[in-house]
């Protein structure tokens, strides 16, 4: 059985793997699901990586899951730690250099504001976790934002990329862009919104157990 590591988005918490959690863990895997230091303004990238290294410690076989914006950390704890898998699911995936301040219009991304905050993120989510899911949110004031991302390269781990078809924060034509453009490779697709754990966590768990008996990622 693996252990997962699950690296949450902005603003978020270790609560946005709660479903995705129970699937797992009932299936016998170990699951380390990290509160990023975020409310903290002097953390930045290495105090975001130490959070996550320490909550794993001596666990191995490890398979690390950056969501969303968790995507610039993931990669880094993922290397450092010589990672079984990365997954980056609906998640930002940065450049050697790029700050997460600077991902956004480099990438060409483009919010529509015709939709609320609830339908970007929590389409197909159950009515009663989105009613809970506000208790949840942190702000998010951490040094990173503008920190260079440190890695000179994408790490020497098997890695695969997981989009979201209804994802409408993140949508799925821009990070079939983003994902080929950055990493050359096509993404892997799942129904849900870009809040997966919350609206597929049973299906996501399929996935994430049919990779750990799949080939090497790209």
């Amino acid at each position: 059985m693996a252990t997962f590591v699950l690296i949450h988005g902005g603003g978020g918490s270790a609560w946005d793997f709660h479903l995705l959690e129970a699937e797992l863990t009932g299936r016998g895997h170990d699951v380390v699901a990290v509160n990023l230091p975020i409310e903290d303004e002097k953390a930045g990238f290495p105090e975001h990586v130490d959070a996550v290294v320490n909550a794993i410690g001596d666990r191995g076989d490890l398979v690390v899951l950056g969501h969303s914006y968790g995507g610039f950390t993931a990669p880094i704890v993922a290397g450092k730690l010589s990672a079984r898998l990365l997954v980056m699911l609906t998640a930002m995936i940065p450049k050697p250099g790029e700050t997460p301040g600077d991902w956004w219009g480099n990438t060409g991304f483009k919010s529509d504001e015709s939709l609320s905050e609830e339908e970007q993120f929590y389409n197909g989510v159950p009515a009663d976790i989105v009613a809970e899911a506000g208790s949840h949110a942190r702000n998010q004031v951490s040094a990173e934002w503008g920190q260079p991302w440190p890695l000179e390269k994408w790490p020497d781990v098997p890695t695969k990329v997981l989009i979201a078809r209804q994802d409408q924060f993140f949508p799925p034509e821009f990070l079939r862009r983003v994902v080929q453009d950055r990493l050359g490779f096509a993404p892997d697709e799942i129904d849900g919104s870009h809040s997966v754990p919350l609206s597929h966590p049973k299906a996501l768990a399929d996935r994430l157990e049919s990779y750990l008996t799949s080939g090497p990622g790209a």
